[in-house]
């Protein structure tokens, strides 16, 4: 009888064991679970850099660079013009300012579009820095979406600078699209990057004479119209 007690009492003792060595494996294997062969080591994990760790694009602030030919440079410009005179090269896209003795600036620029070149003689009639646009009527009515009315600035399509030419409605102005310099897509005036049109502003004074070659080079059409 007493050696019955005594195997029930160690097999009591032997079950409260078992269930105290259950009860801590669960809560470790609930906290963090046990590698199934933890002989073989994981690769450590790399994070992706936070976004402002990143370089930024290359394409941000881009300049656009122009071919050499339409860059701002003095060539040899014989003429029989005075010095101070602008003389536009419409073929050729580009605009000389006379210096005398043979030279002249020559700027890049850009023209009127096929049916909308023109030619003759006009003189600066006033100057303005960051010009506001206002569309002239025969503007708005071939794009009637064109703003009534846009102050100067940077995003201004007249640029930084502005020289009204005489009674018409064109100017010799900047621009903020570099990439049009040399091509024919304005609506009559004449454009140079902002860098240019600023250069040459600081030259020119109201009565600058200004002369526009016609797309055949002959400068017979003097009243400022169309051609």
């Amino acid at each position: 009888m007493f050696n019955l007690m005594l195997t029930t009492r160690r097999a009591a003792i032997a079950l409260g064991a078992l269930a105290v060595g259950t009860l801590a494996f669960s809560a470790s294997a609930g906290a963090a679970p046990l590698p199934l062969f933890p002989f073989i080591m994981s690769p450590p994990v790399q994070s992706a850099p936070p976004p402002s760790a990143l370089a930024p694009s290359d394409d941000e602030d881009a300049v656009t660079e122009l071919p050499a030919r339409l860059r701002r440079q003095i060539v040899s410009y014989p003429t029989r013009e005075a010095p101070g005179t602008i003389i536009i090269d419409t073929p050729n896209t580009y605009l000389y300012y006379v210096l005398g003795g043979g030279q002249a600036i020559r700027y890049g620029i850009g023209v009127g579009r096929d049916g909308f070149t023109w030619s003759g003689t006009q003189h600066i009639v006033k100057k303005a820095e960051w010009p506001d646009w206002t569309p002239p009527p025969e503007m708005i009515a071939r794009q009637p979406y064109l703003p009534r009315y846009m102050a100067g600035g940077p995003g201004n399509p007249l640029g930084a600078r502005a020289m009204y030419l005489g009674g018409t409605i064109y100017r010799i102005h900047g621009t903020n699209a570099p990439g049009t310099i040399g091509t024919r897509v304005s609506s009559g005036c004449l454009r140079l990057t902002n860098e240019d049109v600023i250069d040459l502003y600081s030259r020119v004074n109201v009565g600058t004479k200004v002369i526009v070659l016609p797309m055949d080079r002959r400068a017979d059409n003097t009243d400022g119209k169309r051609g």
